[in-house]
């Protein structure tokens, strides 16, 4: 028993406890007139209304009893006071070392990703660049291109001017066709390949400012939450923003967030292996094209080599036929001279002859006698008369002899002229205009 009530136990101890609230000195509580007694006249002026002893100690013990209660309310909500606030001290320590052991990993995500992001980037960079190169590569490639299919033409519009029969469509012709058609199909395929370098260049400057915006974005995240994770109950730059907590729009979840991240990071990866094709397939196109036209030049200047050859051994097959004609031609008039003074030498034995039978032909009566003589001297005009006309008949020939050697000698000498045209065309103009094919080096594009 408390102390309280054994003090209300010795005031009161025929009263059994009463648990009630404390009496309020109101009319309820007072001592009714007919009931209390009368002492005369003397007790008048002190006949007020008071309380029996009874409501007194009634009084007391519930102003004790309500004290008690209270005091005991107050321990009990000093204990539970106490205890919540060791309980939510706890709590707040803990969830906020939770909340800073959350940020940590979140830091240590958004620090892989973003390694990961910045090493995509210079990847691509790296390969933006590499492919900016070989599009230079490329538009030197194709613009060396112009001077082999500029030398192609040229030596076509050279040999156009060939003379006669020499304007032939020989292998050197098919040779440089087909130069230009390969030039024409490489400028094209160089032209396609181009515009495929500039279309992967702004893919990857596409995928690259995708990484980089996403990587930004996790640099102000993780240096915002860097700054949250150093943020402690001694920290001086906290301020209470009651509706930080509701006013935040999430516009993504971990999944989603991870999700968007891994496809920027998956489509640069796409890009990176697509480039690295395309500049092994571009590497690939400029060495075929560069040993395709070097090939071919061989090709063409290899026609050109034999063609002249085979002009000089014409020329020189000429040049001796003709040496040979030359030959035939002055024989051939030393001949014809030689006819004419053969005949001229038969005209005196011919009227030597002709003259004796005439005049053998004046002998009278029975001496016109076909003698020896007579017979000799016709025998003899027969002869000189065959002589002559076998001799003209030889100078006529010889004379038709020396004018086809006269038109074999023209004809040699045109073909002959011919052939040195064609080879002043081949060989002193297009075979040294060819001197200016660029090298291996230019063609790739260096």
């Amino acid at each position: 028993m408390s102390t309280v009530d054994k003090m209300i136990s010795d005031m009161v101890v025929s009263r059994p406890r009463q648990y009630s609230s404390a009496i309020a000195p109101d009319a309820s509580l007072r001592v009714p007139e007919a009931s209390r007694p009368s002492n005369g006249g003397a007790t008048v002026g002190f006949r007020s209304a008071k309380y029996t002893p009874m409501d007194w100690h009634s009084n007391n013990y519930a102003i004790l009893q309500q004290a008690e209660t209270d005091a005991t309310a107050a321990e009990r909500i000093q204990r539970l006071s106490k205890s919540l606030c060791k309980k939510s001290e706890a709590d707040a320590q803990s969830r906020q070392s939770e909340g800073t052991r959350h940020l940590g990993g979140r830091l240590q995500e958004i620090h892989l990703l973003k390694s990961e992001l910045q090493g995509h980037i210079e990847k691509l960079l790296a390969e933006t660049d590499l492919l900016l190169l070989l599009k230079t590569r490329l538009e030197k490639a194709l613009d060396a291109t112009e001077i082999p299919y500029g030398i192609a033409t040229d030596n076509l519009t050279c040999r156009e001017r060939r003379l006669g029969p020499e304007l032939v469509k020989d292998a050197v012709e098919d040779e440089l066709l087909k130069e230009i058609d390969l030039i024409r199909n490489i400028q094209a395929l160089l032209k396609r390949t181009i515009d495929q370098v500039v279309c992967q260049i702004q893919i990857n400057r596409e995928a690259k400012m995708t990484l980089e915006l996403d990587w930004s974005d996790k640099w102000h995240a993780y240096n915002l939450d860097d700054q949250c994770g150093r943020y402690n109950n001694m920290s001086r730059n906290t301020q209470h923003h009651p509706s930080s907590a509701t006013m935040q729009d999430q516009v993504s979840e971990p999944t989603s967030w991870l999700q968007f991240s891994q496809e920027n990071l998956s489509r640069a990866a796409q890009e990176e292996h697509t480039t690295m094709n395309l500049r092994v397939l571009v590497e690939r196109l400029l060495r075929d094209t560069t040993e395709d036209l070097r090939s071919q030049c061989a090709a063409v200047d290899q026609a050109f080599s034999q063609r002249c050859s085979e002009l000089a051994e014409a020329k020189t097959l000429l040049e001796l036929q003709l040496a040979q004609i030359l030959d035939q031609i002055g024989a051939q008039e030393r001949n014809i001279v030689a006819l004419q003074q053969a005949i001229l030498d038969k005209d005196a034995p011919q009227r030597v002859a002709q003259s004796r039978l005439y005049q053998r032909s004046h002998r009278p009566n029975m001496e016109l006698c076909r003698d020896d003589p007579q017979l000799s001297l016709v025998e003899e005009v027969w002869q000189l008369d065959a002589m002559l006309s076998s001799l003209q008949q030889q100078l006529a020939e010889a004379r038709g002899s020396l004018a086809h050697l006269e038109e074999s000698r023209t004809a040699l000498e045109k073909a002959i002229a011919c052939k040195t045209h064609s080879l002043l065309v081949d060989k002193d103009k297009c075979m040294p205009h060819r001197r200016r094919y660029p090298t291996v080096v230019a063609l790739a594009g260096y």
